[in-house]
């Protein structure tokens, strides 16, 4: 036990002082030692007096922490029932050091608990209290036999000319335009090889569709890390999960110096396609995006997003409003630490001036540790707010700015931490004020959010959630490599993503009971409670049944968007996860949680697209796109369309070329 006390509290209590004494406002704590002279005690007398521990021959008295309490105090902190009679003399303490020391302590703590101000109500207290949420487990069911799927990993030729795919069954005539999608399609550089998933280089994917026909190409993004990786026949410029060795060329003295050096920052973007001001960029999280012709899949600029505004960086998941202006989140870091940045970018730029002209910082939020700011991959939007949720995965600014010099990956310094909870912040986009509800949940971690919409005072958000975060070393090449028994270890060691719904009552916080459900909405079971503390703690409903657990959880979720972003809305999709990656397509009506599933073994399906069929008057009317991948040498990858209300196949266009599992794509009308 270690007890620090303020210098001044030391010095009264030293000197016999009462509170009342004591100045109103105390010095912060720091180590402190006071000693005061006592009588010597001879090692014989110890020995004699059976004390089980010596004690100093300058004094008695109690060590705890750097604090020393010396025998002046002891008047006043031994027990009553020692009585005035009792001996205070050295012997005599030592004798009875063991239970004195005891009684003594106790006496200490409840003279202070009876001059120091009471602890604050623990925040937690309601949180415990609050029903338990439901939680899905890490792995809801042992997986065995898990097909290798090695190849979907592995670097492929790109297609730079338009190839005809071989069609089965029928694409609708009226689906006429182009599904482009990234992800990465080159994981090593001469001997040099990438470590993670995300490192890959970019390789962009296009399907042209148009009087039922499709044809296929793709491109390696020429970004410039891409460029001098190429060039050089090594990995020049350091990734999420692999750091870029020195020029083996040089000699001990300059490696060690290049060390010291600023390192380069990736241009390798290869999550998603995003639309700013009429134009398209692939995106990831650092500050570039690179502009590209989709016809040509072509890069024509490179964008830095901090020569713009003030910030480090913006997500590959913006929201659009039915105007056409966008938002995003990107991080700012600075000599005091980082902030959270809400960018709004207006629909169009004037003649004239540069790409995102007119984007401004609307919003920026303090994190709850400055120099450890959560990580996130994407954020909620209603009509009126912008909802970022701060969770428990932390990004260690020290360690990753020390990454290069301590010879360590950028993910080093990103983990997950559960003594943390998951904070909620709702944010006016119109004014950029931060609403003053304070709304937290038991620690989740989601990477892509469904939908969210504004109801009878509330926002409601709905979520992929995983209740662990060490989800991205799971993604490691050697994991994901892995065959056999192996390969089952790492599936079954994976957390599973499932939806979930949140309600944050905007209002009821000001004058609410606490730990009464705030919610006013009957058809969700999602609670919302005051705690003393003004906290809302949040407890989430499952928009899902047991059946969803069998498909192994959900993710890369996507809805009607044109017609449901921001409004209430009944069905989204997304892929199962009985592997590593997608191996299913899944519809959900959040109404009744029931499922329609699409799956075909030894095929893998990415993210599904939702395409609205031309006057279309209900939610579903439309199609679902897939590129659909297989690990299998025999058989050929395909885009796959189905009918979004009734999820059977339509048809499907062959390809014959291996392609690997990718990460986002959008359906681009002609």
């Amino acid at each position: 036990m270690s007890l620090y006390l303020p210098q001044r509290l030391v010095q009264c209590l030293a000197h016999r002082k009462r509170f009342r004494d004591l100045p109103s406002s105390l010095p912060p704590p720091r180590r402190v030692q006071r000693k005061i002279k006592a009588p010597a005690i001879s090692s014989s007398e110890m020995r004699r007096s059976g004390a089980r521990r010596r004690l100093p021959g300058d004094g008695a008295f109690i060590l705890m922490g750097g604090l020393r309490l010396s025998h002046p105090l002891y008047p006043h902190l031994l027990p009553a029932a020692a009585g005035p009679s009792c001996s205070h003399s050295p012997v005599a303490l030592a004798a009875a050091a063991p239970q004195t020391t005891r009684n003594m302590l106790r006496s200490i703590f409840r003279f202070l608990r009876s001059i120091l101000p009471a602890a604050p109500a623990r925040p937690s207290v309601l949180k415990n209290c609050l029903p338990e949420t439901p939680r899905n487990p890490v792995a809801p069911s042992l997986w065995r036999g898990l097909q290798c799927i090695a190849p979907l990993m592995a670097t492929v030729e790109e297609t730079p000319e338009p190839i005809p795919t071989r069609i089965k069954g029928h694409i609708p005539e009226w689906l006429s335009g182009r599904l482009v999608r990234t992800g990465p399609g080159k994981f090593e550089f001469g001997k040099e090889k990438y470590n993670h998933w995300f490192d890959g280089m970019a390789l962009l994917h296009q399907f042209k569709m148009e009087n039922g026909n499709v044809t296929y190409k793709s491109k390696f993004l020429q970004s410039d890390t891409y460029l001098a990786n190429s060039s050089h026949d090594r990995i020049m410029v350091s990734e999420f999960g692999t750091l870029a060795l020195p020029d083996p060329c040089k000699s001990l003295f300059e490696r060690f110096v290049s060390k010291f050096e600023t390192p380069k920052i990736t241009d390798n973007t290869s999550v998603n396609y995003v639309q700013y001001q009429g134009d398209y960029y692939i995106s990831t999280e650092t500050n570039f995006i690179n502009k590209v012709d989709l016809e040509t899949l072509e890069r024509t600029k490179k964008v830095d997003w901090s020569k713009v505004i003030a910030v480090n960086g913006a997500t590959a998941h913006p929201h659009y409003d039915p105007d056409g202006t966008a938002y995003n989140m990107g991080n700012s870091y600075g000599a005091h630490g980082s902030c959270y940045n809400i960018i709004q970018i207006p629909p169009q730029r004037e003649d004239g001036l540069g790409e995102l002209a007119g984007a401004r910082v609307i919003c920026s939020i303090s994190p709850a540790e400055k120099m450890k700011p959560s990580y996130y991959h994407s954020f909620g939007m209603t009509k009126n707010y912008i909802i970022f949720i701060e969770q428990p995965i932390k990004m260690d600014l020290w360690k990753i700015v020390t990454s290069k010099l301590r010879g360590k990956a950028f993910m080093d310094g990103i983990s997950w931490q559960p003594q943390y909870d998951t904070r909620f912040h709702v944010v006016n986009k119109h004014t950029g004020q931060i609403l003053p509800g304070k709304f937290f949940s038991k620690p989740f971690v989601t990477f892509h959010q469904i939908n969210a919409f504004e109801d009878q005072g509330c926002v409601v958000i709905d979520l992929c959630c995983q209740d662990d975060g060490e989800t991205l070393g799971i993604y490691q090449l050697q994991n994901l490599r892995k065959s056999g028994q192996g390969l089952d270890e790492v599936y079954n060691s994976a957390a599973r993503t499932f939806p979930r719904r949140f309600v944050l009552p905007l209002d009821a916080f000001l004058d609410a009971p606490t730990g009464e459900n705030l919610s006013p909405l009957t058809y969700s079971t999602a609670k919302a409670m005051r705690g003393e503390d003004g906290k809302i703690w949040c407890c989430p409903e499952n928009l899902h049944h047991e059946d969803l657990e069998e498909e192994g959880g959900l993710e890369f979720p996507q809805i009607n968007y044109s017609r449901c972003n921001s409004q209430r809305y009944r069905f989204f999709y997304g892929c199962g996860f009985r592997h590593l990656v997608g191996d299913s397509l899944i519809k959900v009506d959040v109404e009744t949680k029931k499922l329609k599933v699409w799956r075909e073994d030894g095929f893998y399906p990415s993210e599904p697209v939702f395409v609205p069929a031309p006057g279309a008057s209900e939610e579903d009317g439309g199609v679902i796109l897939s590129m659909v991948v297989t690990p299998n040498q025999n058989e050929s990858a395909f885009l796959l369309v189905l009918d979004a209300e009734t999820f059977e196949e339509l048809g499907r266009a062959e390809v014959p070329v291996q392609m690997p599992y990718g990460f986002h794509g959008i359906f681009v009308p002609t």
